[in-house]
């Protein structure tokens, strides 16, 4: 039964989608040869997601067999951040603020209903891995790839989150937008550790926004630039043009204090179950709340108060705490904060991380005592 496309994408629309496209449920090449080619250069670092199966990650008929439309909406979550409160406090990226692609997912299940009310199949799929989402939503005409490798949307920047719906329907696709970035730069300038190592290509070993995710030791050289943030990192969005013009144009809604920064006393302080039940919905690897400690220990390195008789207790206790990996992390922390005495304090420790943490250069904050720290 034949489906209107304009009265399908004003149903988008309707249901909350900022823009929406149609795309040909075709082989990604381009985008296959290039995830296959920046694995091979170890660019993902220990990233999977769709690096981990390309073949899988650019052919939509393996999640719908004879599919030959994708209908890709885009949802925005450009939010303005809120002052944050008094304390060390961690900070959030702007995406991990609220569940968006739980809104987004309700947006294209109205499509899906309609789609399949003319007898036609139809899914979502969307931060899954199952579909690269940004190429579909570059095929189906939302927006051109950015230098910083975020799709950005003609006159609305890159505040969105994006999926697709994969069906046999056979809809007119729309053209691809051509690239707008110019000779701007300042998103690879601005980078905090470098890793936008050319137009569009991004080294996840440098990448903050995925260094906090990954497991494992964090990197010794990154660790300064990480500064206060626990989850994410928006710095290449926040200096792109189309963006800032956004923030002139049109204010936007004020975000959530409580979800743009985390308390990391609190944080530090929390039960697994409590970890898990505050922010199970950013990705955790493995669900082990031991990687969150991680990051808060050493944002709490890069902006805690050395003389906060707090954040003494705090870091005395994870100099000695059972799990080595936070030992060696809350090390490094004391050591930036210049309080190797509680280091020294803790006693001695045979385990090689902590040891190498002991030794490894670290340059000390210039951190001015309060009137309470004196």
């Amino acid at each position: 039964m034949p489906v209107d496309v304009d009265a399908l994408k004003a149903l988008g629309r309707a249901r909350g989608l900022d823009a929406v496209g149609v795309a040909r449920a075709e082989v990604f090449a381009s985008t296959r040869e290039a995830l296959e080619q920046r694995r091979a250069q170890g660019l993902n670092g220990s990233m999977g997601f769709t690096y981990r199966n390309p073949e899988r990650a650019t052919d939509p008929r393996r999640l719908l067999r004879d599919a030959h439309t994708l209908v890709v909406g885009a949802i925005g979550y450009r939010r303005r951040a809120p002052l944050p409160p008094a304390g060390a406090n961690g900070r959030v990226a702007r995406y991990a603020w609220e569940d968006h692609y739980c809104t987004l997912r309700r947006a294209l299940g109205g499509i899906v209903d309609e789609l399949r009310s003319h007898g036609w199949r139809a899914t979502v799929v969307l931060d899954d891995n199952g579909l690269v989402d940004r190429e579909a939503a570059y095929r189906a005409g939302l927006g051109w790839y950015g230098k910083n490798s975020n799709l950005l949307l003609p006159g609305k920047g890159s505040w969105f989150v994006l999926g697709s719906v994969v069906t046999d329907c056979d809809l007119p696709a729309d053209a691809p937008v051509a690239e707008g970035c110019g000779s701007c730069h300042r998103c690879l300038d601005s980078c905090p550790t470098g890793a936008i190592v050319a137009p569009g290509v991004v080294d996840a070993r440098r990448c903050l926004a995925w260094l906090v995710q990954a497991p494992g030791t964090f990197p010794p050289e990154h660790r300064s630039a990480l500064g206060d943030r626990v989850y994410g990192c928006d710095d290449c969005q926040e200096v792109c043009p189309p963006n800032r013009r956004q923030e002139v144009a049109a204010a936007p809604p004020p975000g959530p204090a409580a979800e743009a920064w985390v308390p990391l006393l609190d944080l530090l302080a929390a039960s697994d179950e409590e970890l898990l039940d505050r922010h199970g919905r950013w990705y955790v690897h493995q669900r082990e709340p031991r990687w969150l400690r991680r990051n808060a220990l050493l944002a709490l390195g890069n902006v805690g108060d050395a003389h906060d008789e707090a954040v003494l207790g705090c870091l005395t206790g994870y100099l000695g705490h059972p799990d080595p990996m936070l030992r060696a992390h809350a090390t490094w922390a004391a050591r930036r904060l210049g309080r190797d005495d509680l280091v020294s304090a803790a006693g001695p420790d045979e385990h090689p991380d902590v040891v190498a943490e002991r030794v490894r250069p670290v340059r000390a904050r210039r951190v001015v005592a309060t009137a309470a720290g004196t």
